[in-house]
C-alpha cells in the first residue's frame, strides 16, 4: 500500500494514518517530522534546511523532495507507506510522481478525507486546553463537565491563539489555494479515492478500510 493522504486541516487524517499504521505496520511519511530529524541529525540535506529555516524562509521543494526519497529508500518503505503532508500542491506532486517512478514505487492510490466546512470550524474553532494539565476538550463534541474548567483538575481552559476563528480561515483559505488542487490532480491520474470524515473515529476509519477495498 503506497498511499498519499489527504485533508484540510481539521479533517483528521493524522488520527486515520496513525490507525493504518498500526493495522498494516506500514510507516508514516511526514515531512515535518522529516524536517526535524534531519535538522537535529545535522546531516546534509539537514544542514541545508537550517539555514533556511534560520532566514525565516520556506525550505525549497528540492530539499525536502531528497529527504522523502532518503526515507523511502529505507527497507521498512518496502512494503508500503503513508505520505502525510506533502505533496502540498501539484508542483510539488509532479516533482514526486517523477521520483517515485525512478524508485519504482509508483502510488496505488490518493486517499481524502472529506469533512464539511462547518463541521471543520467547530473542530478546531471549538478546542480548549487546560491551562494546568494540557487536557484537551472540544466545546461542540467533547466539553467539559463544567464550562471553562478542567474535569481533570480543575484548571481554566483556554482557547489557544492558532485555534481562533480569524486564524483558521487563513489556514483553510492557504489549504484550499494550495492543496485542493490536488484532488483534481490525482482524480485525473485516476487514483482519488474520497472517504467520509464525519462521525466516530472508528466509523472513520472503516469507512477507510472500505474504500481501501479492505
Amino acid at each position: 500500500m503506497k498511499l498519499v493522504l489527504l485533508g484540510a486541516p481539521g479533517a483528521g487524517k493524522g488520527t486515520q494514518a496513525k490507525k493504518l499504521i498500526e493495522k498494516f505496520g506500514i510507516p508514516q511519511i511526514s515531512t515535518g517530522d522529516l524536517l526535524r530529524a534531519a535538522v537535529a541529525a545535522e546531516t546534509e540535506l539537514g544542514v541545508q534546511a537550517k539555514s533556511f529555516m534560520d532566514q525565516g524562509e520556506l525550505v525549497p521543494d528540492s530539499v525536502v523532495l531528497g529527504m522523502v526519497e532518503e526515507r523511502l529508500n529505507q527497507d521498512d518503505c518496502q512494503q508500503g507507506y503513508i505520505l502525510d503532508g506533502f505533496p502540498r500542491n501539484t508542483v510539488q506532486a509532479e516533482a514526486l510522481d517523477d521520483m517515485l517512478q525512478s524508485l519504482g514505487m509508483d502510488l496505488d492510490m490518493a486517499l481524502s478525507v472529506d469533512v464539511p466546512l462547518e463541521d471543520l470550524m467547530k473542530r478546531l474553532t471549538g478546542r480548549r486546553t487546560c491551562r494546568e494539565c494540557g487536557q484537551m476538550y472540544n466545546i461542540y463534541f467533547s466539553p467539559p463537565a463544567e464550562e471553562g474548567r478542567c474535569d481533570k483538575c480543575g484548571g481554566e481552559l483556554f482557547q489557544r491563539d492558532d485555534d481562533r476563528e480569524e486564524t483558521i480561515s487563513k489556514r483553510l483559505e492557504v489549504y484550499n489555494r494550495q492543496t485542493a488542487p490536488l484532488i483534481d490532480y490525482y482524480r485525473e491520474k485516476d487514483i482519488l479515492k474520497s472517504v467520509n470524515g464525519t462521525g466516530g473515529i472508528d466509523e472513520i476509519f472503516a469507512n477507510v478500510l472500505s474504500t481501501l477495498g479492505l
